[in-house]
């Protein structure tokens, strides 16, 4: 393995890390967790930490059978990488077990479409960073490349759905934020809770832009 690192050459090397990992960042949607909310079908928001939190504290536990599947990204944190998705994010999430039924990675399937109307994809590969679920380690890198310990992005779920229908996902840095849901749209009351919770955990909600989903007239909806 040393050996065939060694072989790369370094420009070549640099620009292939480059490469990946800004496919990665531009189309970050990231992954799992568990905490409880009080309306079934819309996912009202109850924070699980006191509102002296200032720092990103990720839920307690997920179970990422629940997780698995498709989410939509409704809203996210701007980011020079997502610069050419303009519409339809999304990311799908599917599970990796061992013979014993052991979960040993999740798949992602990135997804969002560009200006000319083309659709642009990345596929990484995800691992928990602990027994909890709740945060995980991904990466866009080409699987060549993921022995290398870098290119490995911390996801971290904030909030989430009792039914998962919805999630609030963010950056321990408080750089990058997310909101998904399993469905184009959202409903005003569970954004609003949402942004709350990611102001009270230090990020800046200010800079929150809405995704635009094709066929959808509105992302975020009126009860």
């Amino acid at each position: 393995m040393n050996k065939f690192k060694h072989d790369i050459p370094e420009r070549a090397f640099m620009k292939a890390l480059l490469k990946h990992t800004g496919i990665a960042l531009a189309l970050l949607v990231p992954l799992a967790a568990y905490s409880t909310f009080s309306h079934a079908e819309t996912g009202t928001a109850s924070t699980n930490a006191p509102m002296s939190v200032t720092a990103p504290t990720s839920v307690d536990r997920v179970d990422l059978n629940k997780y698995a599947g498709q989410w939509y990204e409704i809203a996210r944190m701007p980011m020079y990488f997502q610069r050419n998705c303009v519409s339809d994010v999304t990311a799908t999430y599917n599970l990796n077990k061992d013979e014993a039924g052991k979960l040993t990675s999740v798949d992602v399937i990135n997804q969002c479409r560009k200006q000319d109307g083309s659709m642009m994809k990345a596929e990484g590969l995800a691992k928990p960073a602990n027994d909890t679920g709740s945060e995980l380690k991904v990466t866009f890198m080409p699987s060549w490349l993921r022995w290398l310990p870098v290119g490995k992005a911390d996801y971290w779920i904030l909030q989430l759905d009792e039914n998962y229908q919805s999630a609030l996902v963010g950056t321990p840095d408080n750089k990058y934020l997310w909101v998904l849901s399993r469905k184009p749209t959202l409903s005003e009351a569970v954004f609003e809770d949402y942004k709350k919770i990611a102001k009270m955990q230090g990020y800046d909600i200010n800079k929150l832009e809405i995704t635009t989903h094709t066929r959808t007239p509105k992302t975020i909806v009126s009860e």
